[in-house]
């Protein structure tokens, strides 16, 4: 009886163990993301407000908080530094795919709406990675 006691806290131990692998790796690829978003963010909002278009500051200003909002989830899963280092990254990566400073529509394309869903709903982007990773 003692024999089952011990195997069974042994696997318990072991699935335990894995789990916090798979939630590891789901949190990098959910602050990945997140990154990407806040660099994203930073972007457009820097372009709306070189276009010195006063109609549009509003606008500038939301994606400047969003931007922030994103730093702030991903800084819940990973250090400052860390998170400040992925969003770097990110921007590196973004500029080096646009045609220039202005053209941000291949930029919207691929994380306006994605990016505001994952902001919008932190928990269930942080689930999907979880199952992915599994």
């Amino acid at each position: 009886m003692l024999a089952k006691k011990k195997l069974a806290v042994m696997v318990l131990s072991v699935s335990t163990l894995s789990f916090n692998s798979f939630a590891g790796e789901a949190e990098e690829a959910f602050t990945k993301e997140l990154a990407e978003c806040a660099a994203y963010y930073q972007i457009a909002s820097d372009a709306i407000s070189a276009m010195n278009a006063p109609q549009m500051q509003a606008v500038g200003e939301r994606l400047k908080q969003s931007g922030q909002q994103a730093v702030e989830i991903a800084s819940k899963y990973q250090t400052e530094a860390q998170v400040s280092a992925a969003v770097s990254q990110a921007l590196e990566q973004h500029k080096a795919s646009m045609p220039n400073s202005n053209a941000l529509g291949p930029l919207m394309g691929k994380y306006k709406e994605k990016c505001k869903t994952i902001i919008a709903q932190p928990e269930k982007r942080l689930d999907y990675w979880t199952m992915a990773t599994m």
